[in-house]
C-alpha cells in the first residue's frame, strides 16, 4: 500500500469516526432535553427507544443538509428496513393486499367459520399523516383481527411531505367508502358492523371521517357504527392543554412535534411552529368560542395535578398573518374537536384510549366528554403508565411493553361488541 492511498484510507477512517462522534453527541445531547416520569412503566426501555428514534431523526437531518437523502425519506427507509419485520401469516388468518378506489389496503380475515356475517374495522395507521404504512400497523391489525374475529382493512393513504391535506382524509374516505359498498357480497361483513379507527394522526383521521360522513349521508351507503380512537391529534388550536404542559419532553411525541407534523399535513409551512406553540394563531374572539371545548375546567381534577401549569395565551400577542397561514388547520376536517354540536350529535359511539404520559392525553379526554354531553355513547380506557406510541411497541420483542398488550386487548374487548 502506497502513502497516498494510506492517507486516504486514515482520512475516510477520521471522517467517519468524526461523524458518529457527531451524531452521538447531538443524541446525548437530545436526551438530556427529553424528560421520563417516574410513572412511566419501564423508564430504561424509553430511554432506549428514544435514543433510537432521536439517532435516526439526527443522522437523517445531516442527509438532508448535505444534499444525499430528504430526512423524511432517510427515517422512513430505516424503519421499514430495520424496525419492522413482517411475520408468516398465522393459522387462522388470511392477508392479502389490494387497492380499493385506487387506495392501497391490507385485508385481514379470519378464516375460523362465522355463524352469520362477521364485523369490520377499517383502520388508519398513525404517524403525524407523514410517516407510518401498512407494514408499521400490520400486527396491530392481525391481532385485532384474529382475537376479535373481525375482518380488519387497514389503509395506507398518502403521506406528507409528498401530499397535504385533504388527500390523506380523501383517501381513508374513499376506501372506507369503498369497503362498506363490497363488504358484504364480497367478504362476507355486516356493512351495518363495520368502525373506523386508528391511532395518532390515524385517530384524527378517524374522527374526522366520522364527522364528514355522518354530515354526508345521503342513504346509499351505511355509515360507519363506531369510531376507535387510540390517543388522537383532535386539535391545532391549543397548544397548551395541561397534558401538553406535563408531558412537553416526554418521548416519544414531544409538544413541538405536534405542531411540526400539524404543519406538514397543512401546508409544509414549519415556520410559524413557535407561534403555533405560543398560541398567537387564535384571534381572541375564536379563543373565546373554542373555550367552551378546550378548557383545562373541562378536565377531571386528576390531570391537573402534575407540575405547575401556567396560563399561556395573551390576546395581544395575536398574529394575523400566522392565523392565515394556519386557518385551514382550525376547520373540523383537521382538527374534529373544534366541530359544531349539530355535527358531532351524528357521529357514532367511541371508544376513546388515552395515556396519561402523552402530550394529547387532553385532546381525547376532551372529545370524550363533548361525545358524552351530546348523548353519545363513549368507552373510555385511560392507560395510567401509558406513552404515546404506546401500541407501536405491541409484539415487538424485547422492546414490547406490557401496557401496550393491555391496551390492545382493551381495544380487542370494545370491538368485540360491535
Amino acid at each position: 500500500m502506497d502513502i497516498s492511498t494510506a492517507i486516504l484510507i486514515i482520512g475516510f477512517a477520521a471522517v467517519i469516526a468524526a461523524f458518529f462522534l457527531l451524531v452521538i453527541g447531538l443524541v446525548y445531547s437530545e436526551m438530556m432535553n427529553s424528560d421520563i416520569p417516574q410513572g412511566v412503566a419501564n423508564r430504561g426501555k424509553l430511554h432506549v427507544v428514544h435514543g433510537l428514534f432521536v439517532g435516526i431523526s439526527i443522522v437523517g437531518r445531516i442527509l438532508d443538509r448535505l444534499g444525499l437523502c430528504h430526512q423524511v425519506r432517510f427515517t422512513r427507509w430505516f424503519r421499514r428496513r430495520f424496525l419492522v419485520r413482517i411475520r408468516p401469516v398465522p393459522p387462522g388468518l388470511r392477508v392479502k393486499d389490494l387497492t380499493f378506489s385506487e387506495v392501497p389496503v391490507r385485508v385481514y380475515e379470519p378464516t375460523t367459520g362465522s355463524l352469520g356475517l362477521r364485523r369490520g374495522l377499517v383502520y388508519f395507521h398513525g404517524g403525524g399523516w407523514v410517516l407510518g404504512s401498512l407494514d408499521t400497523a400490520d400486527d396491530v391489525c392481525r391481532h385485532i383481527a384474529k382475537e376479535a374475529e373481525t375482518t380488519v382493512i387497514s389503509v395506507g393513504y398518502r403521506l406528507a411531505p409528498e401530499y397535504r391535506y385533504p388527500t390523506q382524509l380523501d383517501d381513508c374516505d374513499a376506501a372506507t367508502c369503498h369497503f362498506l359498498s363490497v363488504a358484504e357480497a364480497e367478504f362476507g361483513v355486516d356493512p351495518g358492523r363495520v368502525a373506523v379507527g386508528g391511532d395518532s394522526a390515524g385517530g384524527n383521521l378517524a374522527a374526522a371521517l366520522c364527522q364528514r360522513l355522518a354530515k354526508r349521508k345521503d342513504g346509499h351507503l351505511l355509515s360507519p357504527c363506531a369510531q376507535v380512537l387510540i390517543y388522537p391529534a383532535l386539535q391545532m388550536a391549543d397548544f397548551n392543554l395541561p397534558s401538553y404542559q406535563q408531558n412537553h419532553a416526554v418521548p416519544i411525541l414531544f409538544r413541538g412535534r405536534v405542531a411540526f407534523y400539524f404543519l406538514q399535513y397543512l401546508n409544509g409551512d414549519t415556520s410559524v411552529c413557535q407561534d403555533l406553540l405560543e398560541g398567537n394563531h387564535i384571534p381572541a374572539e375564536m379563543r373565546l368560542a373554542f373555550k367552551e371545548w378546550l378548557s383545562p375546567e373541562h378536565l377531571p381534577p386528576e390531570c391537573k395535578v402534575r407540575g405547575e401549569l401556567q396560563q399561556v395565551h395573551s390576546a395581544l400577542d395575536y398574529n394575523g398573518e400566522v392565523y392565515h397561514t394556519i386557518k385551514d388547520g382550525l376547520d373540523p376536517e383537521v382538527s374534529p374537536l373544534l366541530a359544531e354540536d349539530a355535527v358531532i350529535r351524528l357521529t357514532p359511539p367511541a371508544f376513546i384510549l388515552t395515556c396519561e404520559y402523552d402530550v394529547l392525553r387532553d385532546d381525547g379526554i376532551l372529545y370524550r366528554k363533548r361525545l358524552l354531553d351530546l348523548g353519545l355513547d363513549v368507552t373510555w380506557h385511560h392507560v395510567p403508565d401509558g406513552f404515546h406510541g404506546l401500541v407501536d411497541f405491541f409484539k415487538k420483542g424485547w422492546l414490547t411493553f406490557p401496557s401496550a398488550t393491555q391496551a390492545i386487548n382493551s381495544i380487542v374487548s370494545y370491538v368485540k361488541t360491535l
